[in-house]
């Protein structure tokens, strides 16, 4: 299992990635660019004490972590899924991929997706903050693979 972040462009969810990342050990892919100043040391103040514990990679562009990902299911979280992931069976390879926070995920992530899933919200409410859908998912993902056995 692992999360991938589509050009984020919040720092401060990034740091809740990250330490997401950590607390979970579930490996997190950052596709640049990112909608603000990204280097080692802005990373290191966002995830605080939690970034030695996580696992990151930064890919140069869509183009460079479509090349160079890990091999299993693309899952994009996106409002505009058909299905929703508590009807989904998750497998132990997959990737996660959330878009940007501003504006979700362009068509070519889309279609390269090998599935589409949206968090089920009442009726009126456009969407969660990104890294509270992911922490849902992610969380379902890791019980049906039996993930969190391999913690504490």
């Amino acid at each position: 299992m692992r999360i991938a972040l589509f050009e984020p462009d919040i720092p401060q969810n990034l740091g809740a990635f990250i330490r997401l990342s950590a607390g979970l050990a579930v490996p997190l892919e950052i596709i640049e660019p990112c909608g603000f100043p990204l280097d080692d040391k802005r990373i290191r103040r966002a995830a605080m004490d939690y970034y030695d514990l996580a696992k990151i990679t930064r890919h140069a562009s869509w183009a460079a972590f479509s090349r160079d990902r890990a091999p299993g299911r693309l899952v994009l979280l996106t409002t505009k899924g058909a299905q929703t992931f508590p009807d989904v069976v998750f497998e132990p390879s997959d990737t996660l991929l959330l878009g940007r926070e501003s504006a979700g995920a362009p068509e070519e992530v889309h279609a390269a997706a090998g599935l589409r899933l949206r968090v089920p919200l009442q009726k009126g409410a456009r969407s969660l903050n990104v890294a509270l859908a992911a922490s849902m998912v992610l969380s379902e993902a890791l019980r049906q693979t039996s993930g969190f056995k391999l913690l504490s």
